[in-house]
């Protein structure tokens, strides 16, 4: 395909060279013939002016200007059939009576007066005595002129094959720059469909070839990360589905075996897991749903500060258990966003459940709430160890955990909460971020549109 465009690229090059040269070329011809025509005509005029006043000033008068040698060098062309003689030139007297007939008239003829005014005026001492009219006949094939005129053409016919020679040469130059990167791309699609994700073009330009590069480029990176992120992620929920079924067929077997008691302990372990697992299959679902755009959203017209105080009462107990203060900071006068409530607040436990992990016994969580433009800002902020910028543009990644020696077991969580809580604030239109400095504590801030009126 590439050398079917690098021909075409190259055709159209050499055609529209080959057009804009015989346009030149026939141009040319005709404006030379026709200057150089004129250039003679008026030497000739001139000329034969200037004989025609030394004439009249020797003879002082036209007598016998009808046999002057003079108009010798203007013979009747060879195939003028007699008895029509033929002459370029015609002499009137200063009444505009022809004293000597050329071709087109007879002695004794009197011109019309938008004759007289075309001719060219003979004068002796200022005075006009008389009128020239030049009629050249074209030029003979065996002329000084025409002989002249075909070199011209011969020259201009060298130069437009010089001039295509050279046209053709830059086609096929400019055809294989422009074509070049294309079939690069091609062969790094190629790759690409093949496997190899780590393919990278080269930007020759800035134009729209280096766009369509750098565009290549940026999916290429894309797809790379893309596969990656999600190698790890089957890893990781085959380590996370690994652990609680590991659990629940090794106490089931255990207890089987007759290796445990069959006692309400064991049991408890088993159940424990299996929700554990459940939660683990819920999470992953709701991600699922989220990435492929079919989770289920009911919008509801919602007072913010009623969220926050709906969301803070169910933690009321877990707060008090680790000695922790949960306070709200919410402004008044707040306008009401439109959200489905049910995963609103699954968001805000989300976020909650991640704060309460690192806040240590004795700190503060605070929820808070204002409205910042066209947006409602809801904030949960703890005074946990915080974390550095490196793991702070990670939290919201699937399994991505802050603390990755911690054991993924109960207490650390499955990794999934941020991300899911991203997924849904998403869904509503809204953004998450994340602030934080190492030993301050981190603060998660969710922006959804407040509701329009």
């Amino acid at each position: 395909m590439t050398r079917s465009i690098t021909l075409k690229l190259v055709f159209s090059f050499l055609a529209i060279s080959l057009v804009s040269v015989l346009l030149i070329v026939l141009f040319i011809r005709y404006t030379t013939d026709r200057e150089f025509r004129r250039f003679t005509e008026n030497n000739v005029r001139f000329d034969m002016t200037e004989t025609l006043q030394d004439y009249y000033v020797t003879q002082g008068s036209w007598a016998g200007i009808e046999r002057a040698e003079l108009f010798m060098r203007f013979p009747a062309p060879d195939d003028t059939p007699p008895p029509k003689p033929y002459n370029a030139l015609t002499v009137t007297d200063q009444f505009g009576k022809v004293i000597r007939a050329g071709s087109d008239y007879h002695l004794g003829d009197t011109l019309p007066v938008d004759e007289i005014q075309r001719s060219a005026p003979i004068q002796v001492e200022g005075k006009t005595v008389g009128y020239l009219i030049f009629s050249p006949p074209r030029f003979d094939a065996n002329s000084p002129e025409r002989s002249f005129l075909n070199r011209t053409t011969q020259l201009l016919i060298y130069g437009a094959l010089a001039t295509t020679a050279i046209a053709l040469v830059l086609g096929i130059l400019l055809s294989r720059s422009l074509t070049s990167p294309i079939r690069e791309l091609t062969e790094a699609t190629h790759a690409v469909s093949q496997g190899d994700l780590s393919q990278q073009v080269s930007v020759h330009s800035n134009d729209e070839l280096g766009e369509l590069a750098q565009a290549f480029n940026k999916m290429s990176n894309e797809l790379l990360r893309s596969v990656n992120a999600r190698k790890q992620m089957t890893a990781d929920i085959a380590h996370e589905l690994r652990t609680p079924l590991s659990l629940i067929l090794g106490h089931a077997e255990a207890v089987h075996d007759g290796v445990l008691p069959p006692t309400r302990e064991n049991f408890e372990i088993i159940r424990e897991e299996a929700v554990r697992l459940e939660h683990l299959v819920n999470d992953l679902r709701i991600l699922s749903l989220a990435d492929a755009g079919e989770l289920t959203i009911t919008p509801q017209t919602v007072e913010p500060q009623r969220l926050l105080q709906e969301v803070a009462s169910l933690y009321q107990y877990q707060t008090q258990r680790k000695n922790i203060t949960l306070d709200l900071d919410i402004a008044s006068s707040l306008s009401t966003i439109e959200v489905d409530p049910g995963r609103m607040t699954q968001v805000l436990t989300n976020i909650l459940d991640n704060a309460l992990r690192h806040t240590p016994e004795g700190g503060r969580i605070l929820l808070s709430a204002k409205e910042v433009n066209d947006q409602i800002e809801l904030a949960i902020q703890d005074n946990g160890p915080g974390l550095n910028a490196e793991d702070l543009d990670r939290i919201f990644q699937r399994f991505y955990r802050t603390d990755t020696s911690r054991q993924r077991d109960g207490d650390g969580g499955s990794g999934l909460g941020l991300a899911i809580a991203k997924s849904i604030v998403q869904a509503h239109g809204g953004q998450v971020s994340a602030e934080s400095e190492s030993g301050k504590g981190l603060k998660v801030i969710v922006r959804l549109p407040k509701k329009s009126n």
